[in-house]
């Protein structure tokens, strides 16, 4: 089974997150959506799809508490194949479950702790 197939997203918290959008829009050409910016992208085993997949950057206010329980202040988002059978594999294996997986429109998500405390985002696509 796969596990990680690639970089969904970096999240990370900031006092100012429109400025800091808007500088990074300014300098480096990274011009901001609502939840920040997304580089799109082919992936290497479905060249033909109609859809780009995207890794999203994403600035939070420094008081979210969307990265909880880690204290960090930052979150990685991976991309996966089969959340479902993913977290149950992840749970025998004794890795710490974050909530209750989540499907939206555009995919699935759970979180797991690593042992560093960093919360993990994984996010199954609907690219």
């Amino acid at each position: 089974m796969k596990r990680v197939t690639g970089l969904g997203g970096v999240f990370f918290k900031t006092k100012d997150p429109k400025q800091i959008k808007e500088w990074y829009g300014k300098h480096l050409g990274m011009i901001p959506d609502e939840y920040g910016f997304s580089f799109k992208w082919k992936e290497v085993d479905k060249p033909d799809a109609e859809e780009p997949a995207v890794t999203v950057w994403s600035p939070f206010k420094e008081d979210s508490t969307y990265f909880s329980p880690s204290e960090k202040p930052f979150m990685f988002n991976y991309r996966v194949e089969n959340l479902v059978e993913l977290l149950k594999v992840l749970k025998e294996e004794g890795v710490q479950m974050v909530g209750e997986m989540q499907e939206y429109p555009y995919g699935k998500f759970g979180w797991i702790m690593d042992p560093d405390g960093n919360k993990i985002e994984l996010w199954e696509p609907k690219d």
